[in-house]
């Protein structure tokens, strides 16, 4: 994810990084440009304006159809960028549930170290193996088994934060059943673990579930067939200056899209992602901290 000063306008004018869509357009504005021309030769050259007087009156189409496309194009981006929030409101739930729930156990002086060191080992865990969840849907994250022998007899082809989840819930019932932990803090502690498959399964909804395709499909058939008739009404009026117009258009109404595509699933390493590396490292220092605060 992208960090940088909303206020520094020049930059933003003036640089050009790896994820602006002007560089993902480029082909397709020269493209784009080079029909506008083409268009605009033949309407001036070769086209008999008195046999066809029709053309003229096709701008009249492109105001009203402007309308339209621009309300699908912010319906579009809205519902892009909710779903962007949407995964950011998720993690930062999970940042927050993880530091109360570590607390709670640090804080909780019946338990043995050995089981304040299974938590604290367990609590970073289930968000390190979410992030590699939502990422790559597979076992990319290579659990060492020294420091987590429980993963020694785990398939790989499992769900991997709940089987985090599964062993956290199996210490805390175990630590009940022992009487190691009154009935008061297990109820605790077993609403905040409960939170941690909420939350995977919150994500898991923006994760498998894309903007619908005809509605997606729709919106490039209409950005295509409005830019393709662009040129054909404007000649007479702009000329050979139709071409840079119409190239204007379509990286705007282009890039809207683009954008849209990008955000609307924000678990991945693109540039405009969110940064769950980064959180699911901050849950790890952060729960650390707070066992080795308590300890000492």
């Amino acid at each position: 994810m992208l960090i940088y000063n909303p206020k520094d306008w020049f930059t933003f004018i003036l640089k050009f990084h790896k994820s602006d869509t002007l560089r993902q357009l480029a082909p397709m504005i020269i493209t784009i440009t080079l029909y506008s021309i083409l268009v605009a030769y033949w309407e001036k050259e070769y086209l008999d304006i008195t046999n066809y007087p029709w053309i003229k009156n096709i701008p009249i189409m492109h105001s009203l159809l402007g309308f339209a496309i621009s309300i699908l194009l912010v319906f579009r981006t809205n519902t892009a960028y909710d779903r962007w929030w949407e995964g950011r409101r998720l993690w930062g739930q999970l940042i927050n549930v993880s530091r109360n729930f570590a607390i709670k156990i640090a804080a909780d002086d019946k338990l043995s170290e050995d089981s304040k060191d299974f938590f604290r080992r367990m609590i970073p865990l289930y968000a390190m193996t979410l992030r590699t969840y939502l990422i790559s849907k597979g076992l990319q994250f290579m659990l060492d088994e020294k420091d987590h022998p429980e993963f020694a007899n785990f398939n790989n082809s499992d769900h991997e934060p709940n089987h985090v989840a599964l062993m956290m819930h199996d210490r805390l019932f175990s630590l009940r059943s022992t009487h190691q932990m009154d009935e008061w803090h297990f109820q605790s502690l077993l609403k905040d673990l409960g939170q941690f498959t909420d939350i995977c399964g919150g994500c898991e909804r923006i994760k498998n579930t894309p903007i619908p395709y005809a509605y997606s499909a729709f919106i490039k058939k209409f950005i295509f067939i409005y830019i393709m008739t662009l040129p054909f009404g404007y000649v007479f009026s702009l000329g050979y200056i139709v071409a840079p117009i119409v190239a204007m258009v379509f990286y705007v109404l282009a890039s809207m899209e683009l954008i849209a595509e990008e955000i609307e699933d924000p678990f991945g390493d693109d540039s405009n992602d969110l940064p769950i590396t980064r959180m699911s490292e901050n849950i790890k220092k952060h729960v650390d901290q707070i066992f080795s605060t308590k300890r000492d």
